[in-house]
């Protein structure tokens, strides 16, 4: 038995075509289908990651009786969220204007004209089949009064996101004391015992931890920086990180970083590549050196699709259980290490018992490596020797297991943010192949993930399909810029205006001066959204604006900051009021109190200054660089190397250069902070 969702590409919509559910994929027929039979809309939205969305399929679409009611009374569409977050992202708002918690699977219930009137996330088998059966009910009975809610619903989406949070036309004065005043709203959030945001489940949130360590470095505030580098420590050495291949969870479920929900997705990963690569490269931690070469091996080994695209995620569960791929009873461990298990059960916390549900135990580290070295009478080197040749065992047998789930599908977005990520990395390890598959990605998009001129948003089986939303356009273009400036090559500056030209034509709102989620021009839904808020993934509108600006400056195009600088304006007082789900929005407060330095090297062993700058790291610096005089960006143009040919350092702020130097020591003197 098969239902239509039997020819979508997507990994979740398949695990679904063989419900006895008679699933409909997002589409016209659909939709046709309830407005002729008048019947009530459920569209269910999940991922293949997803943990609950498998329970609930198991419980309730996988049931005969279950089925029997949804096909008699609804029309049944299936949504990969990660396919549509368009769609997801409407949905969403409805189920929190009800008052409602917003996850996934998100369900909800809808007029045959698309407009909400109730839902929910999750529903156990027998609520689940109550409500089917209410809702019906209702729906037979009083159907003008779930459309009169529905008409409210409906009027609520289509509310402006400025009318909604009060944003107006606001000053584009900066100043430093509201960014102490950010901070300070941010510190007084932090967990001091276990670093992150003290709440729980435990998100790592990169966007906060990348601005407070920007600011840091910027201001020189080594207390700061420091609990940035503790945070990041915390999560490095918890469960929520793959200890033996590498990669990071989701989230904890705890706050402590210790027991996640299992599945590694794509956008999380190449974030924390970034962010970590940054603070070995402020801090020379080699802790933090291990989880981006560990991270980058497990997205060799595991994530690509062999035509230079990353897969989209891996699953939390292996035959049917949870964390089952990633955990361990003590007699398993002991088995195959038996001699090293007095350290490894300090190092990890490990119990005879399992220090986790069902007798396994979640390798989870809370004393550093030289602690435990010290504590059995081993220099670092060896211990250092001793955990690799156990990793390496362990992950032997653990590779012979049945292996999660794989959602193998490409997302542009989550692509580009993978790519920003291998670029940093590169430029903290010095590691070729990192640059290499970050190219051969940014490559793959463009060759595979572009047809007739547009963007799409995902890619399987040889096929781009669904064109692409902001956040794709945003991502793709900021890993551009960063291509442009780790290989010199201008064709990476052309591709990131281009596509940033594509968004302020058919993504731009004039009358607010933001950018729309959706094209609108693409595709008609019942209301067209703006993401504004940074959240696990930076607002599209955030990372948009940072796009516009450093575009800006490579380009001399004031157009582009000019639509930057109005995005921020408006959205400063929000910033204020509200950091913590605004971090991103904030790092470009940063970059505009303190001004960004446009670097420009041209001559012989140009490549070589801006690596040994990229690899030192300093914040809010964009560069270019070329071995010969050339006009291919204008941030180069003009530029001369010394009268022996060799490169010179042009350190400029808003198009207008200080003395040319030949040497890092001199450039990074030149480069300004925050007072």
């Amino acid at each position: 038995m098969s239902n239509r969702l039997v020819h979508s590409q997507s990994p979740y919509l398949l695990q679904h075509a063989h419900n006895p559910v008679d699933w409909f994929p997002w589409g016209p027929e659909a939709l046709k289908k309830a407005e002729i039979e008048n019947k009530p809309i459920l569209v269910s939205i999940g991922y293949s990651a997803c943990h609950w969305c498998h329970v609930m399929e198991r419980e309730s679409f996988e049931d005969q009786v279950t089925a029997d009611l949804m096909n008699e009374h609804f029309v049944c569409i299936k949504i990969d969220r990660e396919e549509r977050p368009d769609i997801d992202n409407i949905y969403m708002d409805a189920v929190q204007a009800m008052g409602l918690q917003g996850g996934w699977p998100l369900n909800v219930f809808l007029m045959p004209n698309q407009k909400p009137f109730y839902g929910g996330t999750y529903f156990p088998n027998v609520k689940w089949k109550q409500l089917l059966a209410n809702i019906a009910d209702a729906y037979a009975k009083h159907a003008d009064q779930l459309a009169e809610s529905a008409e409210g619903f409906g009027r609520s989406l289509n509310r402006k996101e400025t009318e909604k949070y009060g944003i107006a036309a606001g000053e584009s004065e900066f100043d430093a004391d509201e960014l102490v005043e950010i901070v300070t709203k941010l510190s007084a959030q932090f967990d001091p015992e276990w670093g992150g945001m003290n709440r729980i489940p435990k998100f790592p949130m990169p966007a906060i931890w990348d601005f407070l360590l920007d600011y840091a470095l910027l201001s020189k505030n080594e207390e700061l920086k420091e609990k940035v580098f503790f945070t990041l420590r915390k999560i490095g050495m918890g469960g929520i990180y793959d200890q033996l291949r590498g990669g990071f969870a989701r989230y904890s479920v705890d706050g402590e970083w210790f027991a996640p929900h299992f599945e590694k997705m794509l956008y999380d990963n190449g974030q924390l590549l970034e962010l970590y690569a940054k603070a070995y490269q402020a801090s020379k931690d080699p802790l933090f050196l291990e989880k981006v070469i560990e991270t980058v091996n497990w997205l060799e080994a595991e994530m690509l699709n062999g035509e230079g695209g990353f897969h989209a995620a891996q699953d939390a569960d292996s035959e049917g259980v949870e964390g089952k791929f990633y955990t361990w009873t003590y007699e398993e461990l002991a088995e195959i290490v038996s001699d090293e298990m007095p350290w490894l059960s300090k190092l990890y916390n490990l119990k005879t018992a399992g220090n986790w549900e069902e007798e396994v135990n979640i390798l989870f580290q809370t004393k550093s490596y030289s602690e435990v070295a010290s504590e059995f009478g081993l220099n670092e080197t060896e211990f250092s020797v001793k955990l690799n040749e156990v990793k390496n065992q362990l992950l032997e047998v653990r590779n012979q297991r049945i292996y999660p789930g794989k959602d193998d599908k490409v997302l542009a977005g989550w692509n580009g943010l993978m790519t920003s990520g291998l670029i940093q990395a590169f430029y903290a390890t010095g590691e070729k192949r990192m640059l290499e598959l970050a190219m051969e990605n940014l490559n793959f998009i463009k060759g595979k993930m572009i047809q007739n001129g547009v963007l799409h948003r995902a890619y399987k089986n040889g096929q781009a399909y669904t064109p692409a939303f902001l956040e794709d356009y945003a991502a793709v273009i900021r890993a551009s810029l960063m291509g442009f400036e780790a290989s010199g090559k201008s064709d990476w500056l052309d591709f990131a205006k281009q596509l940033a030209n594509i968004c302020i034509t058919e993504f731009y709102d004039e009358s607010d001066g933001f950018f729309f989620f959706n094209n609108p021009k693409a595709e008609k839904l019942i209301a067209n959204k703006k993401e504004l808020f940074d959240n696990v993934i930076p607002a599209s509108n955030s990372i948009m604006a940072r796009n516009l600006h450093r575009l800006s400056l490579f380009t001399y195009q004031e157009n582009y900051s000019e639509i930057a600088s109005k995005m921020l304006g408006r959205m400063k007082e929000l910033i204020l009021r509200e950091p913590g789900f605004l971090c991103n929005w904030a790092h470009f407060y940063l970059e505009n109190v303190v001004p960004t330095a446009e670097i420009g090297i041209v001559g012989k062993d140009a490549e070589l200054k801006a690596r040994e700058i990229q690899s030192a790291y300093f914040p809010n610096l964009i560069v270019g660089w070329s071995e010969s005089l050339t006009q291919t960006a204008p941030i180069l143009q003009g530029k001369t190397p010394d009268s022996s040919g060799n490169a010179l350092i042009y350190v400029c702020f808003d198009h207008a250069c200080q003395k040319p130097v030949h040497t890092l020591e001199e450039a990074a003197s030149q480069l300004p902070y925050l007072a």
